[in-house]
């Protein structure tokens, strides 16, 4: 999977190579969809949501630049995949999963593998973790109209939020947007993606 789904196709960074290498995604997916764990595609995990495909969480792990040391934010905590990837590379990672019961399982499931540096809540990650704030990089699996602000306030400087914006699922674009200071950003327009819906009070108003 790494060396098909993730180099060939430009993944560069061997933080993310090496961390994708030493997590075993079969232990991420529904029971049944083991022997498709290490395809390049989404599964199903309950409450109608997505265990993203390798590509895309190394593809947002490697545009938000997260490096050995770093804190890092994710909203949308899923089956913690991804929230594992990140914690063999950063310092610390907190993630958010609105979905209760995806959430709880999540935990237990990073507990039981060893994962001892992240932090797991279930509420709106639209408004973000702000008593572990700021973050050197913030990762959002769903897509949002905007980026939300409390986000973007949430971002040390020098910091990466990387979110699919779009009015619709079909017209989302992969964002990296950077904190150049208190109030400036900059935007960068990553490609087209599909992510489903973020939810939540903090999502700008359009």
């Amino acid at each position: 999977m790494v060396d098909i789904d993730l180099a060939r196709r430009g993944i560069k960074d061997r933080n993310v190579l090496d961390a994708a290498r030493n997590v075993a995604r079969e232990a991420f997916v529904d029971p049944g969809f083991e022997e498709f764990a290490y395809e390049d595609g989404p599964l199903p995990i309950g409450d109608g949501q997505t265990i993203s495909q390798p590509y895309i969480v190394a593809l947002m792990i490697e545009a938000a630049g997260v490096k050995p040391g770093d804190k890092v934010l994710e909203v949308g905590t899923g089956s913690g995949y991804a929230a594992a990837v990140m914690a063999r590379i950063a310092r610390r990672v907190y993630t958010i999963e609105r979905h209760a019961a995806l959430g709880h399982s999540a935990r237990e499931r990073l507990e039981r593998l060893g994962f001892d540096n992240i932090e797991l809540r279930v509420g709106d990650g639209t408004k973000g973790w702000l008593e572990a704030a700021p973050f050197d990089a913030v990762i959002v699996a769903a897509g949002a109209p905007g980026p939300p602000q409390m986000l973007m306030d949430q971002l040390d400087v020098g910091g990466l939020l990387i979110i699919p914006v779009g009015p619709e699922v079909s017209s989302q674009r992969l964002m990296k947007i950077t904190r150049i200071s208190g109030t400036k950003f900059e935007e960068e327009d990553l490609g087209g993606v599909m992510f489903v819906p973020l939810i939540g009070e903090g999502l700008p108003s359009v």
